[in-house]
């Protein structure tokens, strides 16, 4: 977006309340001045263990065109009281000025990847003109942001939505106020917040609370929590749709193939049309997301065929699917990427996907799952039924809360349990070997991402013969 301009300071000034220091224009916007570029606007945000005012000199050599402040600076600037307060003014300000359709989508699992592909099959119809959060920007702070950035030409707006308690949906979703409302899937997600998992499809049922007049919820057939994810939406929503692989989905995959490379070839049967595509990723949950996508599409007046080309050009994302070949003893090993997240459900079905792979071994690398409560023994020991399920041959296991997994594997399935990811790349040399299939997953505390990066660059490349 360098050159165009996305705020002025006196637009910025208008939606925040605040007061401009000189004129200026900006092209982007970021909180985070390590993300500032030639241009943006860098909003200085007082967080519990720093304040953003530290960095504006930093911004600025970056090349902010200005700053939102709460207290004097010499930069250019517009001046508010509350600096967190006018991100959200601005965000809601981008909101209320653009005519695009808008997506909001949640959920326990999956809600990144089919934000990304939702994207990806508007954008391809509409190039330059669909706008979607980027990373996973979904709080409380990172949703103004997304929406803030989202320029005021905009034909479709794609927004992540995340939570961990209660209440927290509700308030995102009056930002968002999206025309089309989605939720992937279920699980037990930061259940130690949650009295049941009831409870966390009652959270993710708040989004529907901000669908515009008109608007379409979208809805997992499949899920166990169905009927009560619909009876949330039917308050606001003017049209339900439901998707999933199941007898009676509005939006399903009625045929599946495997397709070279690992993807799926889908013939999906919509309400008033039927599709063939290719989806790129491998494994059920991605054939559920892509009815999701085909949904949504259908929902906000896009293009099915070019969202069906769309979905055959995916790629992973970083920690969340990405496949890599790395060195291994003679030759190469296939590395799956889950490493930014895990859940009872998104652990088990990578885990099974890891079985369909044709490979000389499997072998788990496996994170430890937070924020699961009391049954965080329960929901890890049940681990060893995917494991054994899928034939792996080897599970390196990570972390304090892995042990009653490492108890429920004794006798099945030959493994080590090592305390932190340090550990776990220590124990890389020699592990992989030429034609091994790699699944690393875990709760991003756990900091899997370090053992990926071990292992694709190449440091631990001495594999096993």
């Amino acid at each position: 977006m360098c050159g165009v301009s996305l705020w002025t300071s006196e637009e910025i000034a208008e939606a925040t309340g605040g007061t401009a220091s000189t004129p200026f224009e900006a092209n982007g916007v970021a909180f985070d001045s390590r993300e500032i570029g030639p241009g943006n606007l860098f909003v200085a945000l007082a967080g519990e263990k720093t304040d953003g005012h530290r960095f504006l000199d930093k911004a600025f050599a970056s090349g902010a065109a200005g700053a939102i402040v709460s207290e004097a600076v010499d930069q250019p600037n517009v001046r508010v009281p509350d600096t967190a307060r006018a991100l959200e003014a601005l965000g809601m300000a981008a909101r209320a000025r653009t005519s695009a359709v808008i997506a909001g989508v949640t959920g326990s699992v999956g809600k990144t990847g089919t934000k990304e592909a939702l994207f990806a099959a508007l954008d391809r119809a509409a190039p330059g003109r669909a706008h979607r959060s980027v990373k996973s920007y979904n709080n409380h702070v990172g949703v103004p942001l997304s929406l803030a950035r989202m320029p005021a030409d905009s034909r479709y707006g794609v927004f992540e939505m995340g939570m961990n308690h209660a209440g927290e949906l509700a308030a995102l979703t009056q930002f968002v106020r999206p025309h089309v409302a989605i939720v992937t899937a279920i699980a037990p997600a930061h259940q130690e917040y949650f009295d049941g998992i009831e409870a966390i499809a009652d959270a993710k049922g708040e989004i529907f609370a901000g669908l515009e007049p008109g608007g379409t919820a979208i809805i997992p057939h499949d899920s166990p929590h169905r009927d009560r994810l619909i009876a949330a939406a039917r308050p606001y929503a003017a049209k339900i749709v439901t998707f999933g692989l199941g007898e009676g989905a509005d939006v399903r995959a009625v045929e599946t193939v495997r397709a070279s490379g690992g993807g799926t070839l889908v013939t999906a049967r919509l309400p008033d049309a039927e599709l063939c595509f290719t989806v790129a990723l491998p494994g059920a949950h991605w054939v559920s997301n892509a009815c999701a996508v085909i949904a949504a599409v259908d929902a906000m007046g896009g293009d099915l065929a070019q969202a069906g080309l769309a979905l055959g050009e995916l790629a992973g994302l970083p920690g969340r699917g990405a496949r890599h070949d790395v060195p291994a003893g003679n030759g190469t090993a296939l590395l799956i990427d889950e490493s930014y997240n895990a859940n009872p459900l998104s652990m088990a079905a990578t885990i099974g996907q890891l079985g369909e792979e044709p490979a000389a071994r499997r072998i788990v690398i496996l994170g430890a799952m937070r924020e699961l409560g009391g049954d965080t023994a329960a929901f890890h020991a049940a681990i060893a039924g995917p494991i054994e399920a899928a034939r792996v041959d080897y599970a390196l296991l990570v972390g304090s809360e892995m042990e009653s997994l490492a108890s429920a594997l004794e006798g099945r399935v030959d493994f080590a349990h090592v305390a932190d990811a340090a550990t776990a790349i220590d124990r890389l040399p020699g592990l992989i070997g030429a034609g091994d299939a790699v699944l690393i997953k875990g709760s991003n505390a756990i900091g899997l991402a370090r053992v990926v990066q071990a292992l694709t660059a190449g440091a631990a490349a001495g594999g096993k013969e």
